[in-house]
């Protein structure tokens, strides 16, 4: 049985984010203001299928997908571009692989305890969140 994702999570954590943000080309002003930000994700998850919702007071980003069924995703909100993304277990980890205009794009995520762990991969650029689960 995978690892249980539902809940509220608050972020505490947020290492190595301008950096990833530059990668996606993000702009100065933008990524100015999202360091400030404290991040809060809802997910639901029934099975293999999977509603998050990232939220924050300067943009939320909602994406649903379903285990190992590739998708085409746009990061509106985000850096605005088209990707084809697949989510797939790795035991308890979800791991995300992105196909687009940007190399080694995706995301991992797993549970340690209380905190849920998110690392964001852009071509060399490493981001770690780290969520407190709230409820």
């Amino acid at each position: 049985m995978p690892a249980d994702y539902n809940g509220v999570w608050e972020m505490v954590e947020n290492e190595n984010f301008d950096s990833y943000m530059k990668e996606l080309d993000i702009d100065f002003a933008t990524r100015k203001i999202a360091l400030h930000l404290k991040q809060t994700k809802e997910i639901k998850q029934e099975g293999d299928k999977f509603t998050t919702k990232t939220l924050s007071t300067f943009r939320n980003y909602n994406l649903d997908y379903t285990i190992g069924e590739e998708f085409e995703e746009h990061t509106k909100g985000l850096d605005n571009r088209t990707v084809k993304t697949l989510v797939q277990w790795d035991g308890d980890k979800l791991v995300c692989v992105q196909k687009g205009e940007k190399a080694n794009r995706g995301w991992k995520h797993w549970i340690e305890g209380d905190k849920l762990h998110l690392e964001l991969t852009c071509c060399d650029q490493v981001c770690h969140q780290v969520f407190k689960k709230k409820s």
